[in-house]
């Protein structure tokens, strides 16, 4: 049997819960998760290989209303990601109306693309035809392969949206070595679960002015045998008292973040983490190209 592949971009607003649904689809924590919008900052790939077949899923960035330069850059990696697969999945929240940004996002697809929708959050539909509207709604926008509502919450219908895919498949060569997970390097992954803390933990303002970089990340054995992860990570922050929240009263904040993050990136690399952060400030780092860059987010 000839080898498939199958390109996919995952794109909609902010917070529909896209990055959920990557984790769900290949059953790996690779994208953070938060309630926060404007979590994921550059496309993320995750890779599912089954047998002959491999799916290559590109999590995009939530198309928002750009403020700063690493807006604009976040927004250019869903135009690219989206402009040469093979499928678009488009995930909408059921429990939002239909906005301007999700108007435009259909408008870029333009015509004989193959789009599935996926309506996200049911869950907390008490009324089912409000489903239905929402159904309607979408459908009058554009003409959806399918459309497939789900709770990647409740991981219902996420099967539903493996079958759809299964449908786009091509012969082709497998891009990514067949036990690949995803193309993010271990030191992403690692920043990725620290900042997901942050955001978890700290208010609305602070978060999204956050930037985590690994600096160093290598394992060793001590002395009573056991193999240990040393990770040393910077957190950077707009400003000085962003700073001080981060760190918190006599650095209680900046402790929970480094316990939370700790036992997630042992659950994740299987091996006792021994990690270390610090914070330091660059100021209005999200319209300074050369440290989006630095960072790893252009």
């Amino acid at each position: 049997m000839a080898s498939e592949i199958c390109f996919i971009a995952i794109v909609g607003r902010a917070n529909a819960g896209k990055s959920s649904l990557l984790n769900a689809l290949t059953g790996e924590k690779i994208a953070a998760v938060s309630g926060k919008p404007q979590t994921t900052r550059t496309r993320i790939t995750g890779i599912v290989t089954e047998g002959e077949t491999q799916y290559v899923f590109m999590d995009t960035p939530g198309v928002h209303k750009a403020r700063t330069k690493l807006g604009e850059h976040m927004n250019k990696a869903v135009k690219d990601s989206a402009s040469d697969v093979d499928l678009i999945l488009m995930v909408a929240d059921v429990t939002r109306k239909i906005s301007d940004t999700e108007t435009d996002i259909i408008k870029s697809f333009g015509r004989g693309r193959s789009v599935i929708l996926v309506l996200n959050k049911i869950d907390l539909i008490k009324d089912k035809e409000q489903v239905a509207v929402k159904i309607a709604e979408y459908s009058s926008l554009y003409d959806f392969d399918s459309i497939v509502p789900i709770s990647v919450i409740k991981n219902d219908g996420v099967d539903i949206v493996r079958g759809e895919v299964e449908k786009y498949v091509k012969e082709g060569p497998h891009y990514f070595p067949d036990d690949s997970f995803t193309d993010q390097p271990e030191k992403v992954l690692a920043a990725e679960i620290i900042r997901e803390k942050i955001l978890d933990l700290m208010s609305d303002e602070i978060p999204h002015g956050i930037a985590v970089t690994i600096e160093d990340m290598s394992e060793r054995v001590d002395k009573s045998g056991e193999d240990i992860l040393d990770i040393s990570a910077v957190i950077y922050c707009e400003r000085d008292s962003h700073k001080g929240m981060v760190i918190g009263k006599g650095g209680a904040m900046l402790k929970r973040i480094g316990q939370l993050a700790r036992e997630d990136l042992e659950r994740f690399f299987e091996i006792k983490v021994n990690l270390q952060c610090w914070v330091k400030v660059k100021e209005d780092w999200r319209n300074r190209e050369g440290l989006i860059r630095n960072f790893g987010l252009d």
